[in-house]
């Protein structure tokens, strides 16, 4: 039986995240599940495969099936809120999720990325509409090297890699949505206000050369309201509101 099945997960589960509690064996993504289903705040969705996962600027993600932590969370916050913020508020959920099951430093690559080593191991996409945001969540779990993608544009890893040991994705999932709800809460009270420190302190970019859009410079520090202040080389600084992020390019990140 999976660590993810219902019986295993269910009482691992702690505080209103997951529930209702959506397990699939394979579906073409967790995200199309919930964002065409009419679900309550804080319903889950799990599969051992996507035949369709998908990341951000709608490119694939790929899947060994039962060695990754594939979920989505459907959120319903208020109307008028930032929600693009709501990936970083996502992405500190998941480096602190991480930490505490490899002890491993997890730092965030603005906007949606999560690095482990310099190298990436989760990914995060929000799709909103209508007043609800599906938040979906690719974490590379226990896959071996040869599970990985042979030419990833970001070079990979997973928490099996890094810990020299398999891990509990039921127990990954139930920390996640404990540290994802903390920070939703916060989120809704103060904006990022409240989570300032901790963006600042995983931030993998600050100080790196970078190029987005084009338009490139030093990554400095991520805005109160989420955009990424960029030191052009011609001296002025940008705030970015959205767009990839390149290191460029005589240190380009291996993450």
């Amino acid at each position: 039986m999976s660590e993810l099945e219902p019986e295993r997960f269910r009482p691992l589960r702690r505080g209103t995240l997951g529930e209702p509690y959506l397990y699939l064996a394979e579906t073409t993504s967790t995200q199309d599940v919930l964002r065409d289903g009419d679900f309550p705040h804080g319903a889950v969705c799990v599969a051992e495969h996507q035949t369709a996962g998908r990341g951000r600027s709608g490119r694939h993600w790929d899947d060994a099936p039962s060695t990754a932590l594939l979920c989505s969370v459907l959120l319903r916050p208020p109307a008028g809120a930032e929600l693009p913020q709501l990936s970083l508020v996502a992405g500190l959920a998941v480096a602190a999720a991480l930490e505490h099951e490899i002890g491993s430093l997890a730092l965030l690559k603005w906007p949606n990325d999560v690095l482990v080593d310099g190298y990436k191991v989760a990914g995060i996409l929000l799709e909103a509409s209508a007043g609800v945001v599906v938040c979906g969540i690719g974490i590379n779990v226990n896959q071996t090297e040869r599970d990985l993608p042979p030419s990833p544009r970001a070079p990979a890893t997973s928490l099996r890699i890094v810990a020299g040991r398999p891990l509990d994705r039921g127990s990954l999932l139930a920390k996640l949505l404990v540290e994802l709800e903390r920070r939703y809460v916060a989120w809704l009270e103060s904006g990022l206000e409240r989570l300032a420190d901790e963006l600042e302190a995983r931030n993998a970019l600050r100080g790196r050369r970078v190029r987005v859009g084009g338009r490139a410079g030093a990554a400095g520090a991520i805005a109160p309201d989420g955009r990424l202040t960029i030191v052009l080389d011609r001296g002025d600084s940008v705030l970015v509101e959205s767009g990839e992020v390149e290191l460029w390019p005589e240190t380009r990140e291996r993450g």
